[in-house]
């Protein structure tokens, strides 16, 4: 028994801090090429699959899921779709992705993502500790690293090679790095998406993006029977202020005719605001710290990046851990930072130009709101376009 005032001492190799899809995919990842390794995370294993976000997965990421195992529900539940709809003066457009591109994406809400890769860390017996108390990172700039935390009023030490700092964008580990160490990168928007969960069936069977002069709404899914509605509203709104009927009498106003008539509403299950940012954090890397998913960056939803983005890390990273232990060879976790934010600065700029092509800015001119109409109008009748749109929505090559 440890003396009194000594923490407990653990020992991994890589100790991820994040229990989100981020940490457990990369922990799942690890787990499979036999790479031992510890989750440790701040919240309940409920208040993490409380929290209602991404829905729609690239194909890098159903591939990663594949990797890692975790797969066999996505494929019976997801639902696979090939395009999506713009609506904007009264009509909406179609966006065949897989005619211009031949990809698609899955509809499979992060809620049941976190699900299937909490389900496969428990088979697989790997230690997982939630409801840690106090998490801090220490010595990652030397050669042995430390994660230490409380849980049951006892403390621990977890020594390890690498720490993965998979804990959003308020988490410990971005917070860890002294600033004089890292450079950021932020654009706050001055609205947000309320959003609503429901029982109720999709609208239609595509996404439709909505571009109207009350602002911009999302009609999304998570099944056949659950659909998932946006609008955007002011930063300063408060979800307690919108009645359900209230939200869908402005959902509707801002649909088309068609869609308008076809809308089934009910009662939310979930009403919150997302607010709107973009964020990146340069680098990725520090020491043995590695950054990855929302603990690095953040972008709108309006391009439907983040999880995807976070996949795309964790893929990085996990061939990194696996390279440096079955090989020796340390030049991909050298070269993670700048592959990552590679490809990170490219799906910023994607969140960022489909946020600014379909938001109302409260700070527009009419000479604003008619440029934006003409970026619709030129990408609807451009095959080019709509192929550039396709290719980033579906996400670009690794």
């Amino acid at each position: 028994m440890a003396p009194k005032g000594t923490p407990h001492a653990h020992s991994t190799r890589v100790a991820i801090v994040g229990a989100g899809p981020a940490g457990l995919l990369l922990g799942q990842l690890l787990t499979v090429a036999g790479i031992d390794n510890i989750v440790i995370e701040q919240r309940s294993p409920e208040h993490v699959l409380s929290r209602i976000r991404a829905g729609i997965l690239e194909c890098v990421t159903v591939d990663a899921l594949a990797r890692a195992g975790v797969d066999a529900r996505l494929r019976a539940e997801g639902l696979v779709h090939r395009g999506i709809e713009l609506s904007f003066g009264g009509v909406r457009h179609r966006i065949d992705f897989h005619a211009l591109i031949g990809r698609d994406v899955t509809v499979y809400g992060q809620t049941e993502v976190t699900r299937d890769l909490m389900a496969a860390r428990q088979e697989a017996g790997m230690p997982s500790v939630y409801e840690a108390q106090d998490v801090s990172l220490h010595d990652f700039d030397g050669r042995r690293p430390r994660v230490c935390y409380r849980k049951d009023g006892i403390e621990h030490e977890v020594s390890c090679d690498f720490i993965a700092g998979c804990d959003g964008f308020h988490g410990v580990s971005r917070a860890s790095v002294p600033d004089a160490s890292k450079q950021i990168f932020e654009r706050v928007y001055p609205f947000g998406w309320l959003g609503i969960l429901s029982e109720t069936p999709p609208v239609a069977d595509e996404l439709i993006y909505a571009s109207h002069p009350r602002g911009f709404a999302l009609c999304s899914m998570r099944s056949k029977t659950r659909s998932r509605y946006y609008v955007q509203v002011p930063s300063a709104e408060k979800a307690e202020g919108w009645s359900d009927d209230r939200f869908w009498d402005e959902l509707r106003s801002r649909l088309d005719a068609e869609a308008a008539e076809a809308l089934v509403t009910g009662p939310s299950i979930e009403k919150s605001i997302a607010p709107l940012r973009s964020f990146v954090c340069e680098p990725m890397r520090f020491g043995s710290l590695f950054l990855a998913g929302d603990a690095a960056h953040i972008v709108p939803p309006t391009g439907a990046k983040g999880l995807n983005l976070a996949a795309s890390d964790v893929l990085y990273l996990a061939d990194g851990f696996i390279a440096h232990y079955r090989h020796g060879d340390s030049q991909e976790l050298d070269l993670y930072s700048a592959r990552c934010l590679s490809r990170v600065w490219k799906a910023e700029r994607f969140s960022w130009w489909m946020t600014s092509l379909l938001h109302r800015f409260p700070d527009a001119d009419a000479f604003a709101h008619r440029i934006q109409q003409a970026e619709l109008d030129y990408l609807v009748s451009s095959e080019a376009a709509c192929r550039s749109l396709a290719e980033n929505y579906v996400g670009l090559p690794r």
